[in-house]
C-alpha cells in the first residue's frame, strides 16, 4: 500500500488499484480502495459503484477496469486507436496531440457550461473521457473490451418517482437532515476547511461538520473555517452574516480556526490568461478562479486534506420547479395552473413567465431559444442570446460542419431530458460544481474539493419528496431550513436573498476589457479565425462591459473567451504524445 499525494495504491491477490479520490470515507482512503479492488477483482465481478469521489484503474488478473463515480467529480481519460488503449491519466493534455484537435468537441463545449464532464469528446482526437458512473474494461494487453455504466450503491437510489407522497414537510426535513449529516460525515478528513459565506448553504455544512455525529466521533477533528472577506463595495454587506456564521460554528467547535482571507482587491478574468491558458480543457468559469484560487492557497496553507462548500444546494435542495412540466404532460391542467401561481407569487414574476420557463421551453427549447433571440436582438451582439442559440461570433462555416446544431441538440436533452424534473438533478450535478479549475488546484494543492449537496444520497432523497413538501411560497429551500433549524441562527435561517458576484464581473470587464479584445486580436492558433469572427467577438465584450445581455449571454461569451485564451496557450510542449501514463500523484 502507498499514499502518495492525491493518489491511493493498494495491491493484492486480485490485483492493483491506483485510486485518485477517496472511496467510501476520506477518513481512511486505504479501507475504500481495498473495499474496490477485492469487490471488482473477482473474475466476471460488477457490482454497484460504491459512493464517493475517485477516478480509478483497476489491474486485476484478467481484465483492466477504468471507472469513475456516478457525479464524476475528478477526471479520467485514456489514449485509444483501432480498439487499443495506451495509455490512461487524469490529463487529458498529457494524452493528446497538438496537431490532432476534434473540433466536434469545440462545437459541443460552446453550446453551454455543462458539455465538458458528461461528453465522451474531449479537444484532443482518440484520448475519451471516462464518463461518470462508467466502467471501462479492457483486457490484460489493453485491447477495449466493453464500456458500460455503472449500477448505483443502493437500490433506493434509482427510482425517480416520488415513494413519499403525503409526506409532511417535518418529515421531508428529518429526511434531508439525515442524507446531509451522512454526506457530511463520509467527507471529513484529518483536516477539514469549510468554505463558510454566511449563507444558508455554506453554514449549514460547516456547521455538520462542527458536530461531533458528522465525524463519527467525540468531538470534532481539526476544523478550519475559511472565508473570504470584502471589505467595501456590495459584498462587503455580507461580512455581518459571515460574523455570526463563525460564531455559531464556533459555539459547535471551539477549536475550530476561522480564517479570513482578504479578496476585496480581486476582480474576475484577473491573470486569465494563466488561469484560462493552463486549465486541462477549456472552461467557462475560468474568469471567477482568481477568487477561489486564493481561497484554495489558504487552505492549502493549512494542510487541510479536504475542503468542502455548500456549491450544489441551490438546484438540489431547493423546490424542483420542473414538476410543473410533468403535470402539464399528464393533463393535470387544473392542479398546473394552481401551482403556477403559487410558483410566480413565491418568485415575484408572472404567471405567463413561469409556465414558459418551466412548461414551453423545455418542450421545445432550441425553438424557443430562436424565437427569442429574434424578439430580443435588437441589433446587438448578446440581445436575445440563450443556453444553445449560436453565438453570432462563431462562423456559421464551422457550426454547419462540425456538428454545432446537433451539440445544441444533444446539450437540450441533456439539460431537459424527457422528463425535466428529472433531469434537472443530473445537469444540476455539473453546473451547481465547475471542477476543472478545482481539479487543478488540488493536483497542486494536494487536497480534495467535495460538495455533499451533491452527495448520492442527498440527490435520491429530494428526487422522492413530493412537490407539497418542499415548496414554500417565497421561501426558497425551505425543506433544508426546517432541517437546519435547531442549529442555524435565525438571522441566517431567515436570509431571502444573498448578495451575488455581479459587481467583481462588472469591475473586472471594466479593468481587463481592453485587454480580452487585445488578446482576441493578437490571437495566432489558426483555429481561433476559423471558428471565430473575432470582430463581432470584441463586439460583444463591449457589449459586456456596458451591461447588455444577462447571465445566459455572459456565459457563451466567457466560454468563447476561455477558448481563445486556452488554445494560445496549448503548445507542444503540453501535448506531447507518450507523456501519458497509468494515474499517478500529479498526472
Amino acid at each position: 500500500m502507498a499514499r502518495q499525494g492525491l493518489v491511493t495504491t493498494v495491491s493484492s491477490r486480485a490485483g492493483t488499484a491506483a485510486v485518485v479520490g477517496w472511496v467510501g470515507s476520506v477518513r481512511d482512503r486505504v479501507a475504500g480502495a481495498r473495499g474496490l479492488l477485492d469487490d471488482f477483482g473477482r473474475p466476471g465481478a460488477a457490482p454497484p459503484l460504491p459512493t464517493g469521489d475517485y477516478a480509478a484503474v483497476l489491474v486485476c488478473r484478467d481484465r483492466i477496469l477504468l471507472m469513475r463515480d456516478e457525479q464524476a467529480r475528478i477526471p479520467l481519460f485514456f489514449r485509444e486507436s483501432g480498439g487499443q488503449v495506451s495509455a490512461v491519466s487524469t490529463s487529458a493534455r498529457r494524452l493528446g496531440d497538438f496537431d490532432e484537435l476534434e473540433r466536434r468537441y469545440f462545437c459541443r463545449y460552446l453550446t453551454g457550461n455543462m458539455a465538458q464532464p458528461h461528453s465522451e469528446l474531449t479537444p484532443f482526437a482518440g484520448v475519451h473521457r471516462v464518463l461518470g458512473g462508467e466502467v471501462v474494461e479492457l483486457s490484460v494487453t489493453g485491447q477495449m473490451r466493453r464500456r458500460a455504466p455503472g449500477r448505483v450503491g443502493r437500490a433506493d437510489d434509482d427510482p425517480w418517482e416520488s415513494t413519499a407522497d403525503g409526506l409532511c414537510p417535518d418529515g421531508a426535513a428529518k429526511e434531508l437532515r439525515l442524507a446531509l449529516e451522512h454526506a457530511v460525515g463520509r467527507r471529513v478528513g484529518a483536516m477539514t476547511a469549510c468554505h463558510v459565506s454566511g449563507g444558508t448553504d455554506s453554514t449549514s455544512i460547516a456547521l455538520l461538520a462542527a458536530r461531533p455525529t458528522a465525524a463519527g466521533q467525540d468531538s470534532p477533528r481539526d476544523l478550519v473555517l475559511l472565508a473570504g472577506r470584502f471589505g467595501t463595495g456590495e459584498l462587503a454587506g455580507e461580512q455581518p452574516y459571515l460574523d455570526e456564521a463563525m460564531k455559531e460554528i464556533r459555539r459547535h467547535a471551539p477549536g475550530a480556526r476561522p480564517v479570513l482571507v482578504d479578496v476585496g482587491d480581486l476582480a474576475d478574468f484577473d491573470d486569465f490568461q494563466d488561469h484560462a491558458g493552463d486549465a486541462d480543457e477549456p472552461h467557462t468559469h475560468a474568469f471567477r478562479a482568481p477568487f477561489w484560487s486564493r481561497l484554495h492557497a489558504a487552505a492549502a496553507e493549512q494542510g487541510c486534506d479536504i475542503l468542502l462548500t455548500g456549491c450544489g444546494a441551490d438546484p438540489m435542495v431547493d423546490a424542483n420547479p420542473f414538476h410543473l412540466h410533468r403535470l402539464a404532460r399528464t393533463g393535470q391542467l387544473r392542479q398546473l395552473t394552481k401551482q403556477a401561481r403559487a410558483w410566480a407569487a413565491g418568485s415575484e414574476r408572472g404567471v405567463r413567465d413561469v409556465v414558459r420557463d418551466y412548461v414551453m421551453q423545455p418542450a421545445l427549447p432550441l425553438t424557443a431559444e430562436r424565437i427569442t433571440a429574434l424578439v430580443r436582438r435588437r441589433g446587438t451582439v448578446l440581445g436575445g442570446l440563450g443556453s444553445f442559440t449560436r453565438p453570432r461570433w462563431l462562423r456559421s462555416g464551422f457550426a454547419r460542419a462540425h456538428g454545432y446544431r446537433e451539440a445544441g441538440i444533444a446539450e437540450s436533452r441533456f439539460v431537459f431530458g424527457r422528463r425535466p424534473e428529472q433531469a434537472l438533478f443530473e445537469a444540476a450535478n455539473y453546473l451547481a460544481a465547475p471542477d476543472p479549475l478545482s481539479w487543478r488546484r488540488a493536483r497542486q494543492d494536494g487536497f480534495f474539493l467535495s460538495h455533499p449537496f451533491l452527495d448520492r444520497e442527498v440527490v435520491a432523497t429530494m428526487r422522492r419528496l413530493p412537490p407539497e413538501a418542499t415548496f414554500r411560497p417565497g421561501r426558497p429551500k425551505a425543506v433544508l431550513r426546517e432541517a437546519m433549524a435547531d442549529l442555524l441562527s435565525s438571522r441566517i435561517r431567515g436570509r431571502a436573498v444573498k448578495v451575488p458576484f455581479d459587481e467583481l464581473y462588472a469591475r473586472g470587464l471594466r479593468t481587463h476589457g481592453d485587454e480580452l479584445i487585445d488578446l482576441c486580436r493578437s490571437a495566432r492558433h489558426p483555429l481561433v479565425a476559423e471558428m471565430f469572427d473575432v470582430e463581432t467577438l470584441c463586439r460583444a465584450v463591449r457589449e459586456a462591459q456596458l451591461g447588455v445581455g444577462d447571465a445566459y449571454a455572459w456565459d457563451r461569451m466567457n466560454s468563447s473567451l476561455a477558448l481563445v485564451v486556452w488554445l494560445e496557450r496549448l503548445d507542444r510542449r503540453a501535448c506531447a504524445v507518450g507523456a501519458g501514463m497509468p494515474v499517478i500523484a500529479g498526472s
